[in-house]
């Protein structure tokens, strides 16, 4: 590619003295320099490719991207970089892989897994006659996380309309069978003692399994709802004894030991106190579950710079590595009695208060479910100052 200025002096160079030719290759030099600082300032990659499909030049971006050093990759095939293209239809400028190549995406993992978006432009398409082609790259690995993000939502909003709906139409039935248990104890009342006895206490059973069944109803719409959390300042420490406290006759049925480990000063955290028993709730649910035939439940809290961090730990068989990337989708369950929305209102109300999310779990050994909470008062770690080794002097008048 020719520009104008670069034709004239072609034309003129027969005509310039030694001094003049100096100047017009210095203006050129710093005409290069000025594109190449404009190259490696862009955020998009751009890599040049020759006729052969070998790389002239690559910008900072592209380096980044790719983790290689423009010295490293210099004539190297750029098949090396993105596969799964026939390279020698494209630099010999077959139309039909020109055209399937205008748009593209790909995934990366070196050096950090990334989503790739590139097209292709010919050279001969800026100066007929000019062979090669430029690559032009973006990361899109924001994007494809804010998608992920919105889909996630969108399903997250399905299935708290139909958890709505199902709630309605369990609760009229519950109504009612609350109201025709309360006339049934009426007409129990008109029986002989042994009787009335012995019905009153099968309609207490019937009576508090109702009451226990909307109780279930009402904390399940409490926690897929999406809501405003009602912050206020707890400590964490306090709604794991809670959680523990309610779920005490289950562990003990299950023949399951429980561990806690806390250090003595936990930082109070502005939470959600129910949103956060639930989230608990859920967590030890899980282990418990996990641990049919005894085991150890152990959680623990540890406190860093920036996070409270409450780790819920059992002793199961694991979670399957083919089955970690579902955990959190909506009725995605290993359980025969799971509903498979545990952890998906674990990690709604874990996003609602800015914290994180982590499972770590081992074949044969056990999960470890972390909840990671921001701390409002984090505190910064500030490096200390390098020692002088010049001596001080003392200024003396």
């Amino acid at each position: 590619m020719k520009s104008g200025f670069f034709d004239k002096l072609i034309n003129r160079l027969d005509k310039l003295d030694a001094g003049s030719l100096q100047t017009q290759f210095l203006r050129l030099a710093g005409d290069k320099g000025l594109l190449e600082t404009i190259f490696h300032a862009i955020q998009e990659g751009i890599i040049v490719l020759n006729d052969k499909g070998r790389v002239t030049y690559a910008n900072r971006a592209a380096e980044k991207l790719f983790g290689f050093s423009l010295e490293a990759i210099v004539d190297q095939p750029i098949q090396r970089y993105l596969k799964d293209i026939d390279w020698d239809l494209v630099m010999d400028l077959d139309e039909n892989e020109w055209s399937r190549l205008v748009s593209r995406e790909i995934e990366i993992s070196y050096p950090v897994h990334r989503f790739i978006s590139f097209y292709l432009v010919p050279l001969s398409v800026v100066e007929e006659g000019e062979n090669g082609a430029v690559v032009i790259l973006r990361d899109i690995t924001r994007d494809r996380v804010m998608e992920a993000h919105n889909l996630e939502s969108e399903r997250l909003q399905a299935i708290t309309l139909l958890a709505a709906g199902v709630a309605h139409e369990i609760g009229n039935p519950l109504n009612s069978l609350t109201i025709h248990l309360q006339l049934i104890t009426r007409e129990i009342k008109s029986l002989a003692s042994k009787e009335q006895a012995n019905l009153s206490e099968l309609v207490d059973i019937a009576q508090q399994e109702v009451h226990r069944l909307d109780q279930i109803i009402h904390q399940f719409l409490r926690a897929v709802r999406p809501q405003v959390p009602q912050l206020e300042f707890a400590n964490l420490s306090d709604l794991i004894g809670e959680t523990l406290t309610f779920m005490k006759y289950e562990i003990e049925d299950r023949g399951i030991l429980v561990e806690v480990e806390t250090p003595e000063q936990i930082p109070l955290l502005k939470i959600d106190k129910a949103q956060v028993k639930q989230a608990f709730f859920n967590g030890v649910k899980n282990a418990v579950q996990a641990m049919s035939t005894g085991g150890l439940l152990k959680v623990s809290v540890s406190v860093t710079n920036r996070f409270v961090c409450v780790s819920i730990q059992d002793t199961g068989p694991g979670i399957p590595a083919e089955e970690l990337g579902n955990i959190f989708e909506p009725y995605h369950t290993t359980k025969a009695e799971g509903t498979g929305l545990g952890l998906m209102i674990v990690q709604r109300i874990m996003r609602d208060h800015g914290g994180e999310i982590e499972i770590d779990s081992t074949p044969n050994k056990g999960t470890q479910l972390s909840l990671y909470f921001m701390r409002k008062d984090q505190r910064i770690r500030l490096l200390k100052a390098p020692h002088s080794t010049q001596k001080k002097t003392k200024k003396t008048s």
